[in-house]
């Protein structure tokens, strides 16, 4: 009895982050995309870079598809599921133009964690090259970057320049922490603003949304940096 109600209450839950779903247009603030028309294999022989990831990530995500056996009511929005809980906000962040959905944003506990899933080499990772590559963006745009060991492995922990609605003036800046793990065939970035960002060490809710994420890479071919297909929510499921 106790299980049947936990359940029906996931899935209450798991309704309302559907039901509540917020669509945005935005444009994404550090484009790690390549040539679409790439290959693969020039592309990984090019940069090859060793994995990052926590030791206990298969355990303890952020999951595959093929890891995550759990029978609870997730989210799916196409290249990544999402594990509802109370007082999650869910946000579809779409590109202005071609109107597809290029990241996930998730409101909780005072803070937004923005998710984006890539495709990647087999053997190798991506997050090495891409953190140097954000560092390097941010600092050009004025702001402050620092590499710590956080709970994922190597992340950064900036201060991005906030720029003011149509005036291209620097209207001070807002802490934030870029976060990358390489999964089976996969890179899931994450940014964090609000509390956690500017508390890192009080954080633990919003690191424990990251890694309940499922990263869905499906069998398609893909060149190394795509962005894995992401779609509105069509409805709760029980099983993965």
């Amino acid at each position: 009895m106790k299980f049947g109600r936990r359940k029906r209450d996931e899935v209450e839950v798991a309704e309302a982050v559907v039901d509540g779903v917020e669509v945005a247009e935005t444009t994404p603030e550090v484009d790690i995309a390549t040539d679409a028309d790439a290959d693969l294999d020039e592309v990984d022989a090019v940069a090859p870079t060793d994995k990052s990831a926590p030791e206990d990530r298969s355990d303890n995500g952020p999951h595959d598809e093929t890891e995550a056996n759990l029978v609870r009511p997730y989210v799916d929005l196409g290249g990544v599921k999402v594990l509802p809980r109370e007082g999650l906000h869910l946000r579809l962040e779409v590109e202005e133009g071609s109107q597809r959905v290029v990241a996930v944003g998730l409101d909780y506990d005072e803070s937004t964690l923005q998710v984006q899933p890539f495709a990647a080499p087999r053997s190798t990772g991506l997050w090495h090259e891409i953190r140097a590559q954000i560092a390097e963006q941010i600092e050009r745009q004025g702001g402050v970057v620092t590499e710590v060991d956080g709970p994922f492995g190597p992340e950064l922990r900036a201060q991005v320049p906030v720029v003011s609605d149509g005036s291209g003036v620097t209207d001070g800046a807002r802490p934030a922490r870029f976060i990358g793990v390489d999964g089976p065939r996969w890179f899931l970035r994450g940014v964090i603003a609000g509390k956690a960002a500017e508390q890192p060490d009080d954080a633990a809710d919003i690191e424990d949304l990251f890694r309940s994420v499922v990263v869905v890479r499906g069998t398609t071919p893909m060149p190394p940096r795509d962005l894995i297909r992401l779609h509105m929510p069509k409805s709760t499921q029980t099983a993965i």
